[in-house]
């Protein structure tokens, strides 16, 4: 398989290209240059904001599939796709349950309504309707027929350049008594980032087309398996203090970007956020490792590049200062 990846060179691109030649596929990567790409593959340059920054793109392929994790302005997919509609046989968007409106009962499936206003011509306007966007911006060059649209959730794993897992790793490894928030067994749902990329070629390779939730099963961990997997890969001797969830609301504590992960129970975010329906990908072959593996995995990512993970310019950073983190620990208001 002739595979044109468009990133590849952090997080989710670099999982799906490192995939990718452990199938034994050929594999070119368009990029902007700002990392450089793994080895093994083809590299080519240009940014696809500049005029003329897709000229790259325009003397190469043919290729069999694209996969594409843009997630700006829409126009940007919208541009490529146009041009690799002759050069490639389907296009894979690896976009986002974000795209459906706001907010969604548990159980939703890829039929919930999506979200209004979204553009295949737009520039950045937020990311809901940025992801929604590039995704009509592959149905129009390509159709349903020959697009897949990877609806992806929480993401964890190694090459994570968000910072929510590596701020549960750097806190717990410094130990010490660390707020956990509440409940213990509060279900969790993610994806691996390896799993959605080997899942992402299958589907692509097997003709899958149309919207997938591609993320783990409701509840295949929770919020208290999360965190000890934390402790063990770490070695720390943290102590986890569970704290009721109206302690931290309370608090000022802001759920998913103070505490990475965690949203309150019975909350819109928990539903919208750890409780889609995930069949229709598992029945497509999707499988998700132990959470255990993905922290202990990530956790020697990081130790192997000096312990401090990347971190993305257009994503805010997240983690609780140590101040606010005392406070509630000692009972302060």
């Amino acid at each position: 398989m002739r595979l044109l990846l468009l990133g590849g060179t952090e997080f989710v691109g670099r999982a799906v290209a490192e995939a990718a030649l452990a199938q034994g596929w050929d594999v070119t990567v368009f990029h902007r240059g700002r990392h450089a790409p793994g080895p093994g593959v083809r590299s080519l340059q240009g940014d696809r904001t500049a005029p003329d920054g897709l000229t790259a793109l325009a003397r190469g392929g043919p290729w069999d599939l694209v996969v594409d994790t843009w997630s700006a302005a829409p126009r940007a997919v919208r541009d490529t796709a146009r041009l690799l509609r002759g050069r490639a046989d389907r296009y894979a968007y690896v976009s986002s349950c974000s795209v459906y409106t706001w907010p969604q009962p548990a159980g939703y499936t890829e039929d919930a309504p999506v979200v209004e206003g979204a553009s295949a011509d737009a520039d950045t306007t937020d990311y809901a309707r940025d992801k929604r966007g590039g995704e009509l911006a592959v149905l129009e060059s390509f159709g349903a027929d020959r697009s897949l649209l990877v609806r992806a959730g929480l993401i964890l794993g190694p090459y994570e350049n968000i910072g929510r897992l590596p701020w549960w790793l750097g806190r717990i490894a410094r130990g010490g008594p660390v707020l956990a928030p509440g409940p213990r067994d509060l279900p969790l749902q993610y994806v691996d980032v390896r799993d959605l990329a080997q899942w992402t070629l299958r589907a692509a390779a097997e003709g899958r087309s149309g919207p997938y939730n591609a993320i783990s099963p409701p509840a295949h961990t929770t919020t208290g398996a999360f965190l000890e997997a934390c402790a063990t890969a770490t070695g720390s001797d943290a102590e986890l203090r569970w704290t009721d969830p109206d302690v931290v609301l309370e608090a000022g504590i802001a759920p998913w970007t103070d505490l990475p992960v965690w949203v309150p129970p019975g909350s819109d975010l928990h539903t919208t956020l750890h409780g889609a329906d995930t069949s229709r990908a598992a029945g497509a072959g999707l499988r998700c490792r132990p959470i255990g593996e993905t922290v202990s995995d990530t956790w020697d990512w990081l130790c192997g590049i000096g312990g401090v993970a990347p971190q993305r310019p257009d994503r805010p950073v997240v983690g609780l200062d140590p101040e606010t983190e005392a406070k509630v620990l000692a009972g302060r208001p």
